[in-house]
């Protein structure tokens, strides 16, 4: 007889065991479930997938879907025990209570709630009801709670979107903790992973089993209230409406609203035209963004209707001495983090570019009575990058960042949507006006390549929508200040440039964010941060995770005989960025590993450049040196 490979023994025995003798539907079974796609490896401009997580079998609840059970198979000449440690990885990530190995003689099975490991035989596999009733045992729901767990997910038949494997355990794990009675949760998951998604299923479970009858979902800016109204929730057009004005409608089921529309303004309070109890469910979206703040008007609206369940969801959670959403909320119920969002392949890898412009490392002080462009005597100190754009202009900085930018673009890709965080709008306006100015062919072509879109910009912010459509090509140079930091999904944003001072983990890690989400469909796989302030210091803080996937090594290039400066010298596209190659060389890079240079084009500056009023390329030595002029207070954007 010849020898049983692996397919074989899971179609004469193993498939047999669980359907046949067991009485599970084969519509029940996921065979070669791919539960993650494999991390985004990046070599240089060139891309791969690293290995498949896929699991043989995977058994589903037949009216939640819920993974109750996986099963690994080797052939006969493994041991029965062969697959069990591969399969309890599957498991713990499924969020399935019970794994199982089998060589097609038996089986050998894992229970999560009890951690006991027993042998049983190949006509022994236990039934759906069993495993069933083992999980609500495990789990100490009672029919109510079973009730609502076996409530199935919102699918449509005409463009079916499965819920991921991290999706489902976050829903999962937020309706079991309801089912036993929690009011406060929080869910923490990673910029791109799909937290609307989630909250929509969450709130259609919800509904359909009856447990909630209103829900109120709050956020902090339109975009994101619209993007949600058209995208995720589209499912329940005619039951949802956007709270407009001061008049409240109350004869729908799902409200969208901003947290200052309900709160006004002082001494108004609309959302008490509501009863405290109206609301079973608010939904409060991007929590770290100040609704923990006990003094907060958010706070306010929250407060009010404290009889709801409050689920916060964000990617960065705060805990400071002021703000604390695990104070609120408690511990998240369910973390999905970029690290395994990177990990998984769910989330696109990125490179970090270092920029030391010589009057960032070096800080710069005004001589003896030094005046600035009005004519105003500048405050004998010395400055520094966090006084750059703030207290400080150095217009001639901001055409060497333009310059840099506009040299990468043209390396790789002048269609490369790209976001440039600047200090406040006053300078996302310079910084727009010098990126023009460095890019003027392809502006004569489309005066929208480069835009400025701020909280204050009208015309800017009628550009977002096409910004963030993977289908248009304009605007694809864009500045901004703190409009874009959260919520607005670009998917196709391949290069991220920071020109502002960032000191919060919680926005680093949400600018972070805007870059990563994968779309391979329209050449998005990795991104590149550019950093000009230092701020991916904060890459070794150990609240961060999901290090940059390689480095890059930068030549300086000398002035050639005339005294021009050449453009800058980019490395082939094979030096970029090394292969992670293993998990542990992903864990050994740090902040230490990303690239410090100075931008190509400046030389060293020379000893007596400091003392010169103007801040300028000179063609003999590529010295600088700086004027600076008084700017008001910065607006917010």
């Amino acid at each position: 007889m010849s020898k049983l490979t692996e397919e074989d023994v899971k179609l004469r025995f193993i498939t047999p065991a669980i359907t046949e003798t067991a009485g599970w539907r084969k519509e029940q079974l996921r065979m070669e479930l791919v539960i993650a796609p494999g991390q985004v490896i990046v070599q240089g401009t060139k891309t791969k997938r690293g290995e498949i997580s896929k699991a043989d079998y995977v058994l589903l609840g037949s009216k939640s879907r819920k993974p109750l059970a996986v099963v690994e198979a080797k052939d006969m000449e493994h041991t029965v025990r062969a697959g069990l440690q591969q399969a309890l990885g599957y498991a713990a990530k499924l969020d399935a209570p019970f794994a199982y190995s089998s060589n097609g003689k038996g089986f050998i099975e894992h229970d999560f709630f009890t951690g006991v490991e027993r042998e049983i035989g190949l006509d022994e596999f236990p039934t759906e009801d069993e495993l069933w009733q083992r999980y609500l045992v495990g789990k100490g729901l009672d029919a109510q709670g079973e009730a609502l767990i076996a409530e199935p997910y919102h699918v449509d038949p005409f463009k079916p979107q499965e819920a991921r494997y991290y999706q489902q355990v976050a829903v999962d794990r937020t309706l079991e903790a309801i089912a036993h009675g929690d009011r406060r949760l929080l869910l923490v998951m990673a910029t791109g992973t799909g937290k609307t998604f989630t909250a929509f299923q969450i709130i259609w479970r919800l509904l359909k089993a009856g447990t909630v009858k209103r829900v109120l979902y709050l956020a902090d800016r339109n975009v994101l209230i619209d993007q949600t109204i058209t995208g995720d929730f589209e499912p329940l057009s005619g039951r949802i409406t956007k709270v407009k004005g001061k008049h409240l409608d109350s004869s729908y089921e799902v409200y969208m609203s901003l947290y200052q529309q309900l709160a006004g303004e002082e001494g108004e309070e609309p959302f008490r035209q509501f009863k405290p109890e109206f609301f079973d469910l608010v939904i409060i979206d991007e929590c770290h963004r100040g609704s923990a703040r006990e003094e907060s008007l958010w706070r306010r609206v929250l407060d009010y209707f404290s009889s709801a369940i409050h689920i916060g969801m964000t990617a960065t959670p705060k805990e400071t001495k002021e703000v604390s959403n695990i104070d609120y909320f408690g511990e998240p119920v369910y973390t999905y983090s970029l690290k395994q969002g990177i990990e998984d392949g769910f989330l696109a890898p990125y490179k970090v570019i270092r920029v030391g412009l010589d009057v960032d490392l070096e800080n710069w002080r005004p001589f003896e009575g030094q005046v600035d462009v009005d004519g105003n005597e500048v405050e004998d100190r010395e400055y520094n990058v966090k006084d750059y754009d703030r207290n400080l202009i150095i217009d001639e900085r901001t055409q060497m960042v333009a310059k840099y930018v506009t040299s990468w673009l043209e390396k790789y890709g002048t269609d490369s949507k790209t976001i440039v965080f600047c200090v406040d709008i006053e300078h996302a306006e310079r910084m727009r006006q010098a990126l023009a100015n460095e890019n003027l062919e392809r502006v004569i072509e489309d005066y929208r390549y480069v835009m400025k879109i701020t909280g204050d910009d009208k015309e800017g912010k009628g550009q977002l929508d096409n910004f963030a459509d993977v289908n248009e090509q304009y605007p694809t140079l864009v500045t901004t200040s703190k409009l874009l930091t959260t919520g607005v999904n670009v998917k196709t944003i391949k290069l991220i440039v920071l020109e502002s001072n960032i000191g919060s983990m919680t926005e680093f890690k949400q600018i972070v964010g805007r870059g990563t989400r994968l779309d391979p469909e329209h050449g998005k796989e990795f991104f590149t941060i550019m950093d000009f302030r230092g701020s991916t210091r904060l890459f070794a803080d150990p609240d961060f995770d999901g290090n940059p996937a390689g480095s890059i090594d930068m030549p300086l290039p000398e002035p050639g005989d005339d005294g021009e400066i050449p453009e800058p010298e980019w490395p082939e596209d094979d030096e970029t960025v090394e292969d992670p190659g293993s998990e542990d060389d992903i864990e050994d890079f740090g902040p230490d590993d990303v690239i410090i240079c100075d931008p190509p084009w400046i030389d060293d500056p020379a000893p007596e450049s400091k003392a010169r009023c103007e801040f300028a390329v000179s063609k003999s030595n590529c010295s600088t040196s700086v004027s600076s002029t008084s700017i008001p207070s910065p607006a917010n954007s």
